[in-house]
């Protein structure tokens, strides 16, 4: 009597092929890159609008707009003390969400014990969905911290629609504890704008915020 013949094993590709394919993974970032900050939906609703009334715009594209805005601090104990500017820089991400960059001296200054090269400082500069957000947090909750605040000065522009803030202490922002700030430092912050002129980046700001004094 014949024998039946062996059924032959499957192939290891074989094998796989039979195993129900994984779920695709989802995209960490699709999200993130889906979410629209509040500030530029107002931007784009209500700024635009009322800056092309104001100034008599025909085209949207000449309506100037948030180009970039760049936080700078400067530690000049950082020559004595490292970790003090290991702590800024360290704060100065917790507040923008995003890695600085350290700055270093361009030139040795012999008076104050200054080599060129050394880390003086940090800066973060930010842009589209980021520079958003930070300006919206910028103005609905860190400025209004500041004690017997009663507006920031509209005298700031540099003379092209671009303007400068300066902050004494980096204790307005609700990301910083104070019980675990290495040291109290200021910074300057730099809003870079698409405007033409100081009344064109005065406007802007304005629409979106900032509260300038009278």
């Amino acid at each position: 009597m014949a024998k039946e013949p062996k059924s032959r094993p499957s192939k290891p590709s074989e094998r796989k092929s039979s195993k129900k394919d994984p779920a695709p993974q989802l995209d960490q970032g699709s999200d993130e890159s889906k979410f629209r900050p509040r500030l530029r939906d107002m931007y784009e609703q209500q700024v635009i609008p009322a800056l092309m009334k104001e100034f008599g715009y025909k085209n949207v594209m000449q309506v100037p707009k948030l180009e970039r805005v760049v936080l700078n601090v400067g530690m000049g104990e950082a020559i004595q003390n490292v970790k003090l500017l290991e702590s800024a820089v360290t704060e100065l991400g917790m507040i923008t969400g995003q890695k600085p960059v350290v700055t270093r001296a361009k030139k040795a200054i012999a008076g104050f014990k200054l080599r060129q090269g050394l880390p003086i400082g940090a800066k973060v500069t930010l842009r589209t969905r980021r520079m958003y957000e930070f300006f919206d947090r910028l103005v609905t909750l860190a400025l209004p911290r500041i004690r017997d605040f009663r507006g920031v000065s509209p005298k700031a522009f540099d003379g092209r629609g671009n303007y400068t803030l300066g902050l004494k202490e980096q204790l307005i922002f609700p990301e910083i504890k104070y019980d675990e700030v290495a040291s109290i430092h200021g910074m300057d912050i730099t809003v870079v704008t698409t405007a033409r002129t100081n009344d064109e980046g005065k406007a802007l700001l304005k629409h979106l915020g900032m509260p300038f004094r009278a």
